[in-house]
């Protein structure tokens, strides 16, 4: 009972470290990082404390514990300076939404999974997030306590993108063989930022980005400044777009889905994948460009009734890591597993394994033809059956 005792207090998750991720709540919000820019030899904690409007004792307390985890340094007692990590966290970088948006809603969610699983109630659908501040998460955002958070969220968006590898889109598909004007319709792709980088890196493609009427109003304001020339060029067209609602736009040669499936559970995800298929021609394709787990397990070739699995039958080869290792490489891809319990928490929705893919997009008319791997997330490209 006492190596067992040791074993789960050595265990990376043990004790729960719930602190860290609320102290980085705090300074995220009081713009910590953006007081030390410039400031390599630091700044008192209390006049960080006299700048932010936090007590000061409380403060100092709080950067000591990030600094002992590595994100801002104590240069001398009581003085504080950024370091390669805390630079994340300054207001100008996107990134420092993604870690307000997972401190901050996503945090209280998740205090509330256990009550939300345990006991049960209509009122909040299961979904802990609701449980926890008595709104879904969508509609939370425009509450007069949300607006500043929704305020945050496309930035937190673009955020994970970055942290994620947004930039995978462009190399690992093979965009430089498609023919000229070869047309990539971006669903739901907000400002397009994703896709910009695409039309960036390959010219010769033609990009119609879809999304909700006053999202797409945004987006024009930021490829004209961004990128004017595809504007000039007529190389992006913007067209308003419900995609729970709407066909996307007919004829388009490639249909792009990134992260947002994982924000719907199945029905909803069904709906917007069958809005797709009816907009697609013989020869179009669906990227689908979001997180594929990897089961914690090591595929056979078949399974326990000797019936090949969908993946065996697609021939395809997931890297998997070398034993001792977990296959899907355990806590170095943890994150991926959290963003799940993320999706859950706030939306009831979730990350899906490839299987879960296949089967989903079969519903919707569509077959599996390949997965290209592209860091955290990946490629999987389908075609109309």
């Amino acid at each position: 009972m006492v190596n067992k005792a040791l074993e789960l207090i050595s265990y990376r998750s043990w004790p729960p470290q719930h602190e860290e991720p609320a102290c980085l709540l705090v300074v995220t919000e009081a713009k910590i990082a953006d007081h030390l820019l410039d400031k390599p030899e630091g700044i008192a904690a209390t006049e960080l404390a006299t700048r932010s409007g936090l007590p000061a004792h409380k403060l100092t307390r709080i950067l000591r514990l990030l600094a002992t985890k590595h994100c801002f340094k104590e240069v001398k007692p009581g003085v504080f300076a950024n370091n390669r990590l805390s630079m994340k966290l300054l207001s100008s970088d996107p990134v420092s939404s993604i870690v307000g948006l997972l401190t901050d809603e996503s945090l209280r969610a998740s205090a509330y999974l256990n009550d939300t699983l345990t006991d049960p109630s209509e009122m909040d659908g299961g979904i802990p997030f609701r449980r926890a501040t008595g709104y879904p998460f969508f509609d939370y955002h425009k509450s007069r306590l949300g607006k500043k958070k929704g305020e945050r969220f496309p930035r937190a968006m673009v955020g994970w993108g970055d942290v994620t590898g947004k930039g995978f889109l462009a190399k690992v598909y093979p965009w430089a063989s498609q023919a000229a004007d070869t047309t990539v319709c971006d669903i739901a792709g907000g400002n397009g930022h994703v896709t910009m980088g695409l039309l960036k890196a390959h010219p010769h493609l033609k990009l119609v980005l879809q999304d909700q009427p006053q999202v797409i109003e945004m987006a024009k304001e930021f490829w004209n400044t961004q990128h004017p020339t595809a504007i000039e060029k007529r190389r992006v067209e913007f067209e308003p777009f419900d995609f729970f609602k709407d066909t996307a736009v007919a004829g388009c040669d490639f249909y792009y889905i990134r992260s947002i499936l994982r924000d719907w559970p199945d029905k909803e995800s069904e709906l917007i994948l069958k809005n797709v298929r009816k907009a697609m021609k013989p020869g179009s394709r669906v990227i689908i460009h979001d997180t594929v787990l990897r089961e914690a397990v090591r595929r056979s070739t078949s399974s326990s009734n000797g019936q090949h699995t969908s993946l065996d039958a697609f021939k395809v080869h997931l890297d998997t890591a070398p034993e001792p290792l977990l296959p899907n490489y355990g806590v170095a891809r943890v994150r991926t597993y959290e963003l799940d319990m993320t999706m859950m928490n706030l939306l009831n929705a979730q990350a899906r394994t490839l299987d879960e893919f296949i089967v989903l997009c079969k519903m919707c008319g569509l077959k599996f033809e390949n997965l290209y791997e592209a860091g955290e997330t990946d490629l999987v490209e389908f075609s109309p059956i």
